[in-house]
């Protein structure tokens, strides 16, 4: 049983306004396995408040970018020391499996060091020379903090959404209050714990879980400068018009429901192979799975097979177990929304071709799934358009690569995307013309050095490296 029953405001545990603790439970059988106190207005008030006062006072943006480079280091320098904790913590509250949080761990240092590298070589102050010799007008251009950041991120991988708000806000002086989801205050609390430990001066950052309306409360503080959310697509919309009210600075990086285009001379076995992670990646619940597989006329029984194939070979189970591929779903409600979302299939006339709206056999006491496959989908089918956040594929036939791109495009949203082929620089070609933020060819790796974000309802703004570091700044010109 793990206790946090205090909150991290300013960087001091603190009292909460409300006493009662909230029961933390495992998706895998619904057991309590800890206790958390959960932020109310009044303790948003008392973060902000703090994130303010420390602002204004510049106990925190004042200081070097080396001496604020440094910190952060430490804090990445802390996390990697205790990655199998972190770990553990998000597999035991998410249900993650546990090869999917232990991979993540070079990840979230990879994400680190490019934050931090770009910080290093950052315009922090410039001087243009004039566009003309002849003017006597010199300017000096500097990135200042934006100030107070309200960082609002969702339950599915806690820790890589911090970081990648926290970071780079805090690397450009700002003071950050960071709301995290009920189901991820254990976690949350061990990175409060790590950031303490790094030397943050007091007041620069709080993390707090708390549920949508206190959320919401956060964001429409008046003394909220930015707003760095992740989420659902309909939450973004939300946020985006509280901020628009008052003028604040947003980015948003949201839902998605990406297409994996497998080319007519593409190694099948590869791309399904590859397909097992990139598209069933945390048990399916990743804003960035490829779960529209879109496969040629010509060889789409066998893409379907091998599919088939590749879906029932995973264990389904107990994210501890080290043979689990594919764990529970985080709560009882996501569990019945993927499991309707399958009998939507159903009813809309596609082939079923493995797994079905069944809980697995000796899982029922946990929030638990059949990992699906549906082929014969048409792409106006709800299953091919809406995010359905869980592990369900849909096989869709294209006539040739113009339909191919024409159907990977006819989405709302603009997050992610694939493309297979034994020819790399003809793969290259046609992700060119898919209008998504991120499109990895031959299932490689997301950058970190590079900007991520959407295109559509996918999102505004852009994370990572020196362009995710931008987005926590504002700029200020100087003329003499």
């Amino acid at each position: 049983m793990i206790t946090y029953d205090r909150l991290f405001i300013g960087g001091s545990w603190t009292e909460p306004s409300d006493p009662e603790l909230l029961d933390i439970t495992s998706p895998h059988d619904r057991s309590v396995i800890g206790r958390a106190a959960q932020a109310q207005p009044a303790d948003i008030d008392r973060a902000v408040a703090a994130a303010r006062t420390s602002f204004e006072a510049g106990v925190w943006r004042r200081t070097a970018p080396a001496e604020r480079i440094a910190i952060l280091r430490r804090f990445n320098e802390l996390r990697e020391e205790n990655a199998e904790k972190v770990a553990d913590l998000i597999s035991l509250e998410n249900g993650s499996a546990g090869w999917f949080t232990r991979a993540g761990q070079p990840g979230l240092t990879r994400q680190a060091k490019a934050y931090l590298k770009a910080a290093e070589e950052f315009g922090w102050e410039e001087t243009l020379a004039p566009s003309d010799p002849a003017s006597p007008v010199r300017s000096v251009v500097r990135r200042e903090a934006v100030g107070v950041v309200a960082a609002v991120i969702p339950w599915n991988s806690p820790f890589s959404s911090a970081t990648s708000k926290i970071i780079p806000a805090l690397l450009a002086g700002n003071s950050v209050v960071l709301k995290v989801s009920p189901e991820n205050s254990l976690s949350m609390g061990y990175l409060a714990e790590l950031i303490e430990r790094a030397g943050l001066p007091d007041g620069v950052l709080s993390v707090l879980p708390a549920d949508r309306e206190t959320s919401e409360y956060l964001v429409a503080h008046p003394e909220v400068d930015k707003i760095a959310f992740t989420g659902s697509t309909r939450a973004g919309r939300r946020i985006a018009s509280l901020a628009g009210e008052q003028l604040k600075r947003v980015s948003l990086e949201l839902g998605g429901k990406s297409a994996a285009i497998i080319l007519p001379d593409a190694d099948i076995e590869r791309a399904v192979s590859g397909l097992k992670f990139g598209s069933l990646l945390n048990n399916g619940e990743s804003c960035i799975a490829q779960t529209r597989i879109l496969a040629p006329r010509s060889r789409y029984e066998d893409v379907v097979t091998a599919l088939k194939g590749m879906v029932e070979s995973l264990k389904v189970g107990d994210p501890a177990a080290p043979d689990t591929f594919i764990g529970p779903m985080i709560r009882p409600d996501q569990q019945q929304r993927v499991r309707d979302y399958i009998r939507t299939g159903i009813e809309e006339g596609a082939r079923l071709v493995t797994g079905g709206p069944q809980i697995p056999d000796g899982l029922e006491k946990g929030n638990y799934v059949t990992p699906t496959v549906f082929a014969d989908v048409d792409n106006s089918m709800r299953i091919a358009q809406e995010e359905i956040f869980g592990p369900v594929l849909v096989v869709i036939a294209y006539d040739d690569e113009d339909d191919a791109v024409r159907i990977a495009n006819d989405s709302e949203y603009g997050l992610s995307g694939g493309v297979w082929s034994t020819d790399e620089e003809h793969a290259l070609a046609v992700a060119r013309r898919v209008r998504t933020g991120t499109v990895t060819v031959n299932g490689a790796s997301v950058g970190f050095d590079g900007p991520f974000g959407g295109f559509k309802a996918s999102g505004i703004g852009r994370e990572y490296g020196a362009v995710g570091l931008g987005t926590y700044t504002e700029y200020q010109t100087i003329t003499l």
